[in-house]
């Protein structure tokens, strides 16, 4: 068996030559997987709380905690603004999250959701200098059913703690209610991530596909598969960023949206669905293969594949055509396949195939920016702001049709949708503090070189220890075993 080095950038070489681009795809799935579950039990999960504060000298406990401590309570009990400045709730995230609709494995019950929300936290630290706390709660109420006022009232009464309230993994229709209502009626900045932070990311690559495909996104026609939160959210910022409602086409897994799907406009509780059946599809089309008939885009956020999306479905769409398959943890067709049935452009989720259109280029900035300046909440434009800051940075390094958006390792990028955020905040009246661009510019700058440093030094001094080769090892042999 080949050996797979540490830094995991050698995957397509370790496996088999005997293995099909099939094979490979499903066994990198598998190794993944496996080695996240023998690397989380290593570590005991991946984020820690330390101090930042210095003891030195017996004396300062008395500075940190009590007697000292009391002038902290009473000065933000004066005025609540200075907590943003005192303690660390001006660089805090709450992840919350009812583990009702994790990736793609549905409800994992409430602990079953802390690997992700752990990983939303790690990554806010690592890329974009934010603090963040995993928070998943049990939403039933007394009947057993999943209630979205239980996750309201939860974030309404924890909101004192933080900067800001990133909502995760929560299932619709209770995720619209959720955020539409805790946007409006709380101090802090609340966003739901899953649909925000994906349709945001989304647009940034839709933006510069269509670049290089020489099409406009006034003009083309766009099929879509799926219509969760995330997919109804990038069809929102798709025709607030110039899209033609009447050229965009979404499907549920009961057909298409379209102004006589009674079933959606008899519940309430898919208002956001109903108001897309309202303004988008006006032939009503109910086929999926005939909406992707010289579509220019499809984008699918659904069922985990590889087979969710037919080859010939992407054989009839329009010359040049632009293929955003973004289901966890498996994208709906593999790239591979979407390119032999003629996709010119081609997204995934993931970081191990080229074009990863994922919320993780978003977030950390997105929320550092509505940090730093305080802002109350994190309006649409603020969303399609980052989403050209992103299209932007990505333009001005070079993009082609196997790089369209910048990857988490360009460590420019989060500085900049930082800044560009922070700005676009105070311009739409919803930023408590006004600093110049370059201000936020420096300061998320410093705040991501901090992190970084800091994990750079633990692991240097070895707190943080290399996972054993043999481990990689065994996750490397088992996937290769599940697959052959």
């Amino acid at each position: 068996m080949k050996k797979i080095n540490l830094r995991l950038n050698n995957l397509n070489e370790v496996f088999p030559d005997s293995f099909t681009e099939e094979q490979i795809a499903k066994a990198k799935t598998a190794f993944l997987k496996e080695l996240s579950k023998k690397t989380h039990k290593f570590y005991g999960g991946k984020i820690q709380t330390a101090p930042k504060a210095g003891v030195f000298g017996f004396n300062w406990f008395n500075v940190w905690y009590t007697p000292g401590v009391s002038k902290i309570s009473t000065t933000i009990r004066d005025d609540n603004d200075t907590s943003f400045e005192l303690s660390n709730r001006g660089n805090l995230v709450g992840v919350v999250s009812d583990s009702t609709r994790v990736l793609g494995d549905g409800d994992c019950t409430p602990p079953g959701g802390l690997g992700v929300m752990e990983g939303k936290a790690f990554l806010m630290k690592y890329l974009g200098g934010v603090d963040a706390v995993p928070l998943c709660i049990d939403s039933r109420n007394k009947k057993g059913e999943k209630d979205p006022q239980k996750i309201i009232d939860f974030v309404k009464m924890v909101q004192s703690s933080f900067g800001a309230i990133n909502l995760e993994d929560i299932s619709q229709p209770n995720c619209y209610k959720v955020l539409d209502t805790l946007r409006e009626e709380c101090d802090i900045p609340v966003w739901h991530d899953d649909a925000q932070g994906t349709a945001c990311v989304t647009l940034a690559g839709l933006i510069n596909a269509l670049k290089l495909a020489n099409k406009k996104i006034s003009d083309v026609k766009i099929a879509m598969l799926g219509a969760g939160a995330s997919n109804t959210t990038i069809a929102r910022l798709i025709i607030t960023a110039g899209g033609d409602p009447s050229k965009i086409i979404l499907f549920d897994s009961k057909g298409g949206l379209h102004k006589n799907r009674e079933d959606i406009k008899s519940d309430p509780r898919f208002y956001r669905k109903w108001e897309l059946c309202q303004s988008t599809n006006p032939k009503c089309i109910n086929d999926f293969a005939e909406a992707c008939k010289g579509a220019d885009v499809l984008i699918a956020l659904s069922k985990p594949g590889p087979n969710t999306v037919k080859p010939e479905w992407i054989s009839s769409m329009a010359d040049k055509s632009i293929v955003f398959t973004c289901a966890n943890p498996i994208p709906e067709i593999y790239p591979y396949a979407a390119k032999k049935a003629g996709a010119y452009i081609v997204a995934t989720g993931r970081g191990d195939f080229p074009n990863q259109v994922n919320n993780s280029l978003g977030f950390p900035g997105i929320l550092k920016g509505a940090l730093l300046v305080r802002a109350k909440k994190v309006t649409d434009n603020m969303a399609i702001t980052a989403a050209y800051s992103l299209a932007d940075y990505a333009e001005d390094r070079g993009i082609d049709p196997e790089n369209i958006v910048p990857t988490m390792e360009e460590f420019g990028v989060f500085q900049t949708v930082t800044a560009d955020v922070a700005i676009q905040a105070i311009k739409d009246g919803v930023a408590r503090k006004k600093i110049t661009r370059e201000e936020v510019f420096q300061k998320a700058k410093e705040g991501i070189i901090y992190s970084r440093t800091m994990t750079k030094m633990l692991m240097d001094k070895d707190y943080i220890k290399e996972p054993p080769q043999g481990l990689l090892q065994d996750a490397l042999e088992y996937a290769i075993n599940k697959v052959k």
